[in-house]
């Protein structure tokens, strides 16, 4: 029999990175040097662009 193979991967290490709150129950990590401003709005433009487009 085959043996499976471990898939080793390492978790980010959130003490260097930085956290924006989208809302009350979203947040999400950028690094230290990025700006949270530019993020915020790049994840709300990508979130919100799957909406259906009428015709």
């Amino acid at each position: 029999m085959s043996e499976k193979k471990q898939n080793n991967y390492e978790s980010p290490n959130v003490a260097k990175l930085q956290a924006v709150e989208i809302d009350h129950k979203t947040t999400i990590y950028i690094a230290l040097d990025a700006d949270p401003v530019e993020a915020k709005k790049r994840y709300l433009y990508r979130t919100n662009t799957k909406t259906i487009v009428l015709s």
